[in-house]
């Protein structure tokens, strides 16, 4: 994926886990391939209030980066967001995370491959589990094919290590680079220019 820019890896210490987020803001975690991409597309949505890269889904306790990314340890890649649902809605993250995904690859996404780099929701309860398949079934009904995005239950996140955090803004070349060779923009465009909205 990115060990080409990713070199000061194995020396940089964890980030600590977040504080809990105040009552009046919520939470939703979304899995869009690379948490570089992921988290850069939805800090640019108003309302959206912070964004932490890590893992979620797997078998491992606190788990690293290489472990991920080698694909043992069930997680997948994700972001979680912080939002103020005064200003933003689930409903409305949902809807724009299917715009910033190939939502008919179930074997990665863009350049990246294998589990680790799947779409997928993670719902923390019925409520949002009932939005994000609305999400889902209106996807597939714009693209009229199935779709291969996942709603998973929520599980344990682990905030990814302090250099994937705001990875776009402290190296901005690397990431245009990187999201560039990764085709992610191009496959976006082949994959929902023909859909209105």
């Amino acid at each position: 994926m990115r060990n080409l820019f990713v070199l000061i890896a194995a020396s940089t210490l964890a980030a600590p886990a977040a504080a809990q987020a105040p009552s009046q803001h919520a939470q939703a975690v979304f899995a869009g391939g690379c948490f570089w991409c992921t988290e850069s597309d939805f800090d640019k949505i108003p309302g959206v209030l912070s964004t932490t890269s890590g893992y979620i889904g797997g078998r491992v306790a606190k788990p690293t980066y290489e472990q991920v990314s080698a694909g043992g340890t069930g997680h997948i890649e994700a972001v979680r967001v912080v939002y103020d649902p005064k200003k933003v809605s689930y409903a409305a993250l949902a809807n724009r995370f299917f715009r910033t995904v190939d939502p008919l690859d179930g074997g990665g996404q863009f350049c990246d491959r294998g589990d680790q780099y799947r779409s997928a929701i993670f719902v923390a309860d019925a409520g949002q589990r009932q939005i994000a398949a609305a999400a889902k079934a209106k996807a597939a009904a714009a693209l009229k094919k199935p779709i291969a995005t996942l709603i998973l239950p929520g599980a344990t996140f682990y905030p990814a290590e302090a250099y994937h955090q705001d990875y776009y803004k402290k190296n901005p070349a690397k990431y245009r680079f990187y999201r560039w060779n990764c085709g992610r923009d191009a496959r976006l465009k082949a994959v929902w220019s023909r859909v209105a909205g």
